[in-house]
């Protein structure tokens, strides 16, 4: 399912992320999400294999925290 070729769908799904993560504790999990992945460097002997598994989890987060935004602006 891709929000991107179905707007109404997006918007559902933006508005639905936006209240999963909403208050304190939303909060708290999108900063680990965050630290775990975005905020995240491997050192210079990290393997292909190591910073394609990286960066597949920063892209799944930074779509999550897409979403998030999408929903609290209202779309």
């Amino acid at each position: 399912l891709s929000a991107d070729n179905h707007p109404e769908t997006g918007l559902v799904l933006a508005l639905a992320s936006a209240r999963c993560f909403r208050g304190a504790d939303g909060e708290m999990v999108l900063r680990y999400l965050r630290a775990l992945t975005l905020d995240r460097a491997l050192g210079p002997n990290a393997s292909d294999t190591m910073l394609r598994h990286l960066e597949g989890q920063r892209q799944l987060v930074s779509h999550i925290v897409q979403l998030v935004r999408r929903g609290r602006d209202g779309g």
